[in-house]
């Protein structure tokens, strides 16, 4: 694999996983269909009242969080560059009567596809790894955002990403050096499923997320790091807490996510 490529090949990978996310009990489609908010709480809290809000979500897989939020009464524009991925995203949001909108492209060609700002830009959990460049990531953000508009950005936390799959060794470096190849069977969602994918994804430091905000005038407002994890999506966990996981040989020892709230400067 070679990284210039790294666009077909993870597209390939994400909109063959649709249907076995949407079918898995990690989703929970149907408690999701029958009502769910499926933002966790620190998210909700950080976004605060979001009632007529225009909200872009950025790298919004199949539209559960996007559609959550307009149920809080958002108007909400999602974008994902899987095909699959926003085709159920539509159909889930006129199955439901809601009225967002979703737009596939690649995240860093929004600003091409978006025709206004927004009061909050959103994007959480397992997104930005899967981006070589975030200078361009934060010029998205910047250029959607309106004047003293707020972004809210949740992430697992890059020390998690320096582990083999196992939590054996540091096998990765904490900074972004090399692209990650890699090939997986099964899904986070669904371990059981023998399908194989393929990968190129990259390690990003706290630095590197700051520094390519700040560049952008985002001042950043509020930080916060979690030793757990909203999602049981990592091998050997344990829920301590309903709701809460961490990896079970190290408890509280390490980071799991983060959370930013910024706010685009008008300058």
């Amino acid at each position: 694999m070679k990284s210039e490529n790294y666009l077909q090949i993870n597209k390939k990978t994400w909109n063959n996983k649709v249907a076995i996310h949407i079918d898995s009990d990690f989703y929970e489609q149907e408690q999701f269909l029958n009502g769910k908010i499926t933002l966790p709480k620190t998210d909700i809290e950080a976004l605060g009242d979001v009632t007529g809000k225009r909200i872009l979500h950025l790298q919004c897989h199949f539209g559960q969080d996007s559609l959550s939020l307009a149920r809080l009464g958002a108007k909400v524009t999602g974008i994902d560059f899987s095909e699959e991925a926003i085709e159920k995203a539509r159909s889930l949001n006129e199955k439901l009567g809601l009225d967002a909108e979703f737009i596939c492209c690649d995240v860093y060609d929004t600003l091409q596809y978006i025709t206004e700002k927004y009061d909050i830009v959103y994007t959480s959990y397992g997104t930005i790894g899967w981006l070589p460049d975030l200078d361009k990531w934060a010029t998205v953000i910047s250029g959607a955002l309106k004047p003293n508009g707020k972004l809210v950005f949740f992430e697992f936390h890059p020390v998690v990403w320096m582990y083999d799959n196992d939590f054996n060794d540091v096998f990765y470096n904490y900074f972004k050096s090399e692209p990650i190849y890699e090939e997986e069977t099964g899904t986070y969602a669904d371990r059981n499923v023998e399908n194989e994918y393929q990968t190129i994804t990259w390690n990003h430091s706290l630095s590197e997320v700051f520094q390519s905000l700040i560049k952008h005038n985002i001042s950043i407002k509020n930080f916060q790091e979690y030793d757990y994890s909203h999602y049981n999506c990592f091998s050997h966990t344990e829920e301590f807490v309903p709701g809460k996981f961490r990896i079970q040989k190290f408890g509280n020892k390490i980071p799991m996510m983060y959370g930013i709230v910024g706010e685009l400067i008008e300058l």
